[in-house]
């Protein structure tokens, strides 16, 4: 007798291993203390994983972090996409592409 459970996937999923996760929620840390974030979603999908950062949980995110293992040998497996779509940075280290989200946390504070 074949027993298989339905919702069980064949496919395999990409996700973000713990190392990547540190890197991430390191200045999804930060960018919460400023008062920048306030909440996230994660999605592990069979090309990519996407890990959204939301001001308000009820909007579309400000911006994703995106892992496609297939650009591993292009342009880079990991992306920062604005709200409108853009690609804000690409590249094959992570916590470098994450630099251009530090950059916006970053304010002239006059006197």
């Amino acid at each position: 007798m074949n027993m298989q459970t339905p919702f069980r996937s064949t496919e395999q999923q990409v996700s973000f291993d713990r190392r990547e996760l540190g890197v991430i929620l390191s200045l999804y840390g930060r960018m919460v203390a400023a008062g920048e974030w306030r909440d996230y979603g994660i999605s592990c999908l069979r090309r990519s994983a996407v890990f959204s950062v939301f001001r308000r949980t009820a909007e579309h995110p400000l911006y994703r972090i995106e892992k496609h293992p297939e650009l591993r040998g292009r342009q880079g497996m990991y992306s920062v996409i604005g709200m409108d779509g853009q690609i804000l940075k690409r590249g094959h280290d992570l916590a470098q592409v994450l630099k251009v989200l530090e950059r916006k946390m970053l304010r002239v504070i006059k006197d």
